[in-house]
């Protein structure tokens, strides 16, 4: 579990209802579910308006990338490259099937058969890469959905405070109405900016980074495959992959290769 994204989201809520608190006013005051349909529904019927059915139903999915802390295991992968380099350097190229069912990550061992079956470096090449724009494809998708709503809540906030203004207006002749109204109409100005602001930009952030960290990966098995098909020293493919890791993670690679 990502803990940076739940207890970022329950600190920023506590301190903004602590903030409400301190102001004085009855935390009923801010309470408004009229308002928090306007904005949330109000806002997610737009997004469906905007996107296929497909898409939004997938929300869920995003969500779960976003409260779980991604392993994708850089270290093992290095591992396992710079090993099928020894052997294919040892065994020649067809060695490397026995091996294939031991990969775990599906893309590494695609990349790997079309090696083992001889496939030509330039078309393995376009297709692990039209690969990975595809999947960087979805995930801007994924992104654009949370971006999207981000800045539809608080326009549908304004929305909602338009229709308290007119509804206060409708009452001028109640002097008594006229404050209330007003606090009122601006509730939902304030819920759809902490909605977008606390919530939905955050999520399309760490949405931004997951995939960074997901195109990260697979750039190194394509580095490592291409390297293997080319039949680069073992030695030079480690220094290559290595440099794909921040220098804190390089000596955890480094102790583990040598430790083999």
């Amino acid at each position: 579990m990502d803990l940076g994204t739940i207890v970022g989201l329950i600190a920023g809520f506590a301190l903004i209802v602590i903030s409400m608190i301190t102001s004085g006013s009855p935390l009923a005051t801010f309470a408004d579910p009229g308002s928090v349909l306007m904005v949330i529904g109000g806002s997610f019927g737009a997004i469906m308006v905007a996107n296929p059915l497909s898409r939004v139903l997938g929300i869920m999915k995003y969500i779960k990338k976003v409260t779980k802390v991604p392993n994708y295991g850089e270290e093992k992968i290095i591992t396992t490259l710079v090993n099928f380099s020894e052997k294919a350097r040892r065994e020649g190229l067809l060695a490397l099937e026995d091996d294939l069912e031991e990969v775990e990550q599906e893309f590494l061992r695609k990349g790997i058969q079309f090696v083992v079956d001889g496939t030509d470096p330039e078309i393995i090449k376009t297709m692990l890469f039209n690969e990975l724009n595809q999947q960087q494809e979805r995930h801007t998708a994924g992104i654009a959905i949370f971006s999207q709503w981000g800045s539809l809540a608080p326009a549908f906030g304004m929305i909602g405070t338009l229709a308290g203004l007119i509804g206060m207006l409708a009452n001028l002749s109640d002097p008594d109405a006229i404050g209330s109204g007003m606090a009122l109409a601006l509730i939902t100005t304030f819920y759809g900016s902490i909605f977008a602001n606390l919530v939905l930009i955050p999520i399309s952030k760490k949405l931004e980074d997951r995939d960074r960290d997901e195109t990260l990966v697979n750039e190194i098995m394509i580095e490592g495959i291409l390297s293997i098909q080319s039949g680069d020293n073992p030695r030079i493919l480690e220094s290559k992959l290595v440099s794909f890791l921040p220098p804190a993670r390089r000596e955890a690679v480094m102790a583990e290769l040598t430790s083999e």
